[in-house]
């Protein structure tokens, strides 16, 4: 096991600078997660750290030592791609100690590595098969076995969820997750989908245009996000936002239309700065006194009903526990919590 210091890393294609100085503290066992929307670079950045790709500038450092020049299979990391990337003419077991034997490792060595391996993930009866005989959980499973059984000090994770299909992935989340509190070996995982990183990390990256938003545990980044863009894409569905002046008692915000969005507290000096006001979801509650909005959309699931409405600043959502009886077309009157509200700069996206 080791710590990971990823240090102002910066990387270009040409003219086109795809990292923009980041920087990364992983502790010594950590479960941490890059999160952010398609081409935000955190592929490329997991890329760099295994060592596939050459940094431009700044430094990356596992266990202490620096390995910007230290080639892939001298860096100690193991990495479990998106696409599996097992040998077909090869049984599960001669997958997952190939590695192994390329190191020169003993065949009884081989053996006990796999067989260990084997056990964590239950494929004990499985060893004999070949990936064509295996679903697609059982040969992600192959795929994490042969990383396991290299004993590394990094655990790296591309995506490796995403050819999988709904239930297996929720099944295959809570595998990975078990397996990192019994190896507590350090792990970085890079996914598009908030929820896996919501569910898995013990520390989340969210990053967007080459760059860092903010690091943070999963609940720090969802009860207190540091900009809009945070706010935006942590969270399903995503919080609503409404743009709107600070009234000059500083107890709402005043939407375009004149309605009154009540809040707990604003910065001082920060009456009538214009403002982008965000609720989730489930802070609005169904209130005479609320914002009048026609349903467009009633998304039942079983947990909670999703309510699409529109209303004079767009549309907006509402989650609700209660099973509420609303139909598309009815007015219903939407009161957000204002404890639950957030205030952003409506120029820089940051945080009030």
């Amino acid at each position: 096991m080791a710590s990971v210091d990823i240090r102002d890393v910066r990387k270009s294609f040409g003219d086109v600078e795809i990292l923009h100085g980041v920087s990364v503290p992983i502790d010594d066992g950590q479960f941490v997660v890059l999160v952010g929307p398609s081409g935000c670079g955190k592929s490329t950045l997991l890329r760099l750290i295994a060592g596939l790709e050459n940094i431009t500038s700044g430094t990356i450092s596992i266990g202490g030592r620096v390995v910007n020049a230290v080639h892939p299979k001298e860096r100690d990391i193991a990495m479990v791609f998106q696409n599996y990337a097992l040998y077909p003419h090869m049984t599960v077991a001669q997958n997952m100690g190939f590695s192994l034997m390329l190191r020169g490792a003993s065949k009884a060595e081989v053996a006990k590595r796999v067989s260990s391996a084997a056990d964590i993930l239950g494929l004990g009866n499985l060893l004999e098969r070949y990936p064509r005989q295996l679903s697609g959980g059982q040969r992600q499973r192959v795929a994490m076995g042969r990383a396991i059984v290299r004993d590394p000090q990094v655990f790296l994770f591309d995506e490796p969820l995403s050819n999988l299909d709904a239930k297996l992935r929720v099944a295959m989340r809570t595998e990975i997750k078990e397996l990192h509190q019994r190896l507590s070996t350090t792990t970085i995982y890079v996914t598009h989908d908030q929820i896996e990183a919501m569910t898995m990390a013990d520390r989340i990256v969210v990053m967007h245009d080459g760059g860092v938003e903010q690091i943070g545990a999963p609940l720090e980044l969802y009860d207190r996000p540091i900009n809009r863009f945070v706010a935006g894409f942590i969270g399903s569905p995503a919080m609503n936002f409404i743009d709107g002046i600070v009234a000059a008692d500083g107890s709402s915000v005043e939407t375009p239309q004149g309605e009154r969005l009540a809040i707990r507290a604003v910065p001082t000096a920060s009456a009538g700065r214009a403002v982008v006001y965000g609720i989730r979801p489930e802070h609005l509650e169904l209130a005479g006194d609320g914002i009048p909005a026609d349903v467009a959309v009633v998304e039942p699931t079983g947990s909670e009903t999703q309510i699409v409405a529109r209303h004079s600043c767009g549309e907006i959502v509402a989650a609700f526990r209660e099973r509420h009886q609303i139909s598309p077309g009815e007015r219903i009157h939407l009161r957000p919590r204002p404890q639950a509200a957030h205030l952003f700069d409506a120029q820089t996206g940051a945080r009030l």
